[in-house]
């Protein structure tokens, strides 16, 4: 039995598989059409069983490919080793903080922790302030001050612009967002605006800042996402 040159309805199904991301399925069919359209220049039937073995032979060769790409990648962490988002927020590089020295106008403002760690506050210099939570950032400064600057001084620091987080993968605009209080994995995507087509909607890979390694999480638990966060969303592949 010998088979024709591929009809429109093959050609219409590895177009349809090439957009529902199902790879492996489009490769398949490309490689019939190309077998069947080499052994019709040469006048060689081709027997179904001949064909199907040969098709299936290079279905397996593809997906061995496949798993062995992603097993050379670093395996993500279970969630369960996922460190939780602290309810004491630590400063980071980028935090824009308002510093209010009660009764010295001239000395109060806005700033940034800079690029060093370290906050550049007038009279006194630098002080380091990654890592510190604000209260403790306030205790800094008033010892900073009362050695020999000020009188008893009294601080009040509060952070009003925090560092970003970061999205990428299967988003529709990947990129960085302001985080603001209560942001989730969840209401990062929507942030993002949504997911695209191919996008694996069921798991997301966290990035905590600081870290570098990933944790594997279930978008159906909603972790928190605190500033610094890297998620990356992946791609299905059936």
């Amino acid at each position: 039995m010998a088979f024709a040159l591929p009809n429109r309805f093959e050609a219409g199904r590895a177009i349809s598989d090439i957009a529902r991301g199902n790879r492996i399925g489009a490769w398949h069919i490309r490689t019939r059409g190309a077998m069947m359209r080499s052994l019709s220049r040469k006048g060689k039937p081709v027997s179904v069983g001949r064909m199907r073995a040969r098709s299936l032979s290079g279905l397996a060769g593809a997906a061995l490919l496949l798993s062995a790409c992603e097993s050379m990648e670093t395996a993500p962490l279970a969630a369960t080793a996922l460190p939780p988002a602290s309810d004491v927020y630590r400063l980071g590089l980028g935090d824009k903080l308002r510093v209010n020295i009660y009764g010295e106008p001239a000395l109060s403002g806005e700033y940034q922790v800079s690029g060093g760690g370290v906050v550049a506050m007038p009279l006194i210099g630098d002080v380091q302030a990654v890592g510190l939570s604000a209260r403790e950032l306030e205790a800094a400064l008033v010892a900073r001050y009362a050695g020999g600057y000020l009188n008893s001084p009294r601080v009040a620091v509060e952070v009003y612009d925090f560092r970003p987080y970061f999205i990428l993968g299967e988003v529709q605009r990947p990129g960085r967002f302001p985080t603001t209080e209560g942001t989730t994995v969840l209401s990062a995507v929507a942030t993002a605006g949504g997911y695209t087509y191919r996008a694996n909607r069921k798991k997301a890979y966290l990035r905590r800042a600081g870290e570098t390694v990933e944790h594997e999480v279930s978008v159906s638990e909603n972790p928190k996402i605190a500033p610094g966060d890297v998620i990356r969303v992946g791609e299905r592949y059936f």
